[in-house]
């Protein structure tokens, strides 16, 4: 049986990564991205690839996760799908209309999918994903010709820090350090 997979044969390590506590002065992107790179650090606490979303709506944070995808055994339980679903319990309504998704690595296809079917106005990510990015680094969901909705993309906020909190993960995870 394989169900536990990744936690038997993989050790957990604690996070050599500190939290970032942001003014409150300053509600802009970069505060935004810092608030997704705390939840991404809580996911590693829980020996969870380490991505953190937030969904932000007229200033005000309606969502927020991390990971939970070996802790639920959901391969679903994806940062931004859990956001989303918080999102939209918090307006009573599936339409997210008007907010941003902000996410520490660039969205799956499943959930630049979310993303789109939700009605979000924007999503913000620190990195692409060349492998399984589905808003430009693998695909491009969010260009689909036959789709009814289109959201603004924005890449490159907290890159450095994101996508070094993510290498060290699997580095110290896997025991090797690939570049």
């Amino acid at each position: 049986m394989r169900e536990n997979y990744y936690r038997d044969e993989i050790p957990s390590a604690p996070c050599p990564f500190e939290k970032f506590y942001p003014s409150q002065l300053e509600r802009d992107d970069t505060f935004f991205m810092k608030l997704a790179y705390n939840q991404a650090i809580e996911a590693w606490k829980r020996g969870e690839v380490p991505v953190g979303a937030l969904i932000v709506l007229d200033g005000e944070i309606i969502g927020k996760a991390s990971n939970s995808v070996e802790g639920s055994g959901d391969p679903t339980a994806h940062a931004e799908i859990l956001a989303i679903s918080q999102a939209c319990r918090h307006t009573g309504d599936w339409r997210l209309s008007g907010a941003t998704l902000y996410v520490t690595k660039e969205p799956c296809p499943m959930c630049s999918g979310a993303a789109l079917l939700g009605r979000v106005s924007r999503v913000v990510f620190a990195f692409a994903d060349p492998n399984m990015g589905g808003l430009g680094g693998a695909a491009k969901i969010h260009r689909l010709p036959q789709s009814n909705h289109r959201f603004d993309v924005q890449e490159g906020i907290l890159r450095d820090e994101c996508l070094a909190l993510l290498r060290s993960f699997f580095e110290i995870k896997r025991g090797d350090s690939r570049p």
